[in-house]
């Protein structure tokens, strides 16, 4: 009988299989001190690194066929030697087609977080779709640097919202707290406008990432303490949690707590359930007793929190970032690139870089940008990415 997984002459150019079958009895396990998920990915006995790269769509289940399509496609489209420009804040402008993102805050090479702001880039995705096909297309597609005042503090996650671009700050020293910032890129020079910059009175203590929840239309925003870990903030005046905010009434409220470092933020397809990625694998250094993982609520009607189940756990690193597709499949950017489970919390397959994504983000036409720190990928799938924003 044929294995499942027996589709190789299918494959498209750029997949293969991973077969899990193939490494689930070693015959030597590393000690934690040899390998334990927080440094470079772990190569099975029967690949090689190169070969990994080489076929950058691994396919762990039949499923991810259908994400990746006939023809997926993955370019280096941007690469710097040592600063991490490539980081986090990922958000696609759909007016102009650009994806703006944000540099690392608190990168010793970024020289950013207590005395410089970490600042925003941009780009074209009629640029990048021009080099889709070049593995390596490294100079061809501009990176802008986006000029805009006043300057949002350490921008870190954004979302398209009422047309405009709503960025979290997480804020820079102890007298600039964290904000929602909503930035207006319709034309230079840009212009912002603080919405939120603080709980009652305290500082939050520094924002992360933030997701529209289609039930209600409110913001809903993770506040880890990764200033404070950067050195860029002060000892945090509140506990790690996810909030809600109603820009209408003015309104912001706890949602969740229990987290170690609650992190990415995103929701399923109609606001059924919210997906929070609990990195506190990374708090003050690494700590493996600490959580990698995806957490699933499920979103009532008033657009509260309830029934917290452990969604995934990931193999490498942590999830940072986290979107869905329009059939409700998750995805997170992790130690080895962009990971993929479908709705039951099965992982069906990768998009391999072979190091950290920090975050990455749908654009129209299954067209993701991927952000590698000190690489930028573009991708094309058969997926459509769903593109919470509020309309309202």
């Amino acid at each position: 009988m044929a294995s499942p997984h027996d589709k190789r002459a299918a494959l498209p150019a750029l997949a293969q299989v991973i077969n899990q079958k193939s490494f689930n009895v070693l015959p030597t396990v590393p000690t934690p001190e040899e390998y334990n998920g927080s440094s470079a990915p772990w190569v099975p006995a029967n690949l090689t690194a190169a070969g990994l790269l080489e076929k950058p769509f691994h396919v762990y289940d039949d499923e991810f066929l259908s994400i990746i399509g006939p023809n997926p496609t993955l370019s280096l489209i941007g690469q710097t030697s040592k600063d991490p420009i490539f980081h986090e804040a990922v958000v696609w402008y759909k007016a102009k087609d650009e994806m703006w993102f944000a540099q690392n805050a608190g990168a010793p090479d970024a020289g950013t977080g207590a005395n410089k702001s970490a600042v925003l880039y941009k780009i074209s995705l009629k640029e990048a779709d021009a080099v889709k096909n070049e593995r390596n297309a490294v100079g061809k597609v501009k990176i802008q640097l986006v000029e805009h005042s006043p300057p949002i503090p350490n921008p870190n996650g954004a979302i398209q919202y009422k047309g405009k671009l709503l960025f979290v700050g997480s804020g820079q020293g102890a007298k600039i707290p964290p904000a929602l910032v909503l930035l207006d890129p319709s034309s230079e020079p840009y212009k912002t406008t603080t919405l939120l910059n603080n709980y009652h009175g305290r500082q939050f203590n520094s924002l992360n990432d933030v997701s529209v929840n289609p039930r209600n239309d409110e913001i809903y925003f993770t506040d880890p303490s990764y200033g404070l870990s950067n050195n860029f903030r002060p000892e945090v005046g509140l506990p790690r949690q996810v909030y809600r905010f109603d820009e209408k009434t003015g309104a912001v409220a706890v949602v969740a707590d229990g987290f170690i470092m609650p992190n990415g933020i995103t929701f399923s397809p109609g606001g059924k359930y919210a997906y929070v990625t609990d990195t506190g694998m990374w708090r003050n250094g690494l700590e493996l007793a600490n959580p990698s993982s995806i957490y699933r609520f499920d979103v009532q009607k008033d657009g509260t929190f309830e029934n917290r189940k452990t969604f995934a756990f990931t193999d490498i690193n942590i999830p940072d970032g986290v979107h869905v597709d329009t059939k409700g499949n998750v995805y997170a950017g992790c130690g080895d690139g962009v990971q993929v489970w479908n709705p039951s919390g099965k992982l069906i397959g990768k998009i391999y870089t072979g190091r950290t994504a920090a975050n990455f983000q749908f654009a129209s036409n299954g067209r993701l940008t991927i952000m590698g720190e000190t690489n930028l990928y573009y991708a094309t799938v058969a997926a459509q990415g769903e593109l919470l924003e509020s309309h309202l």
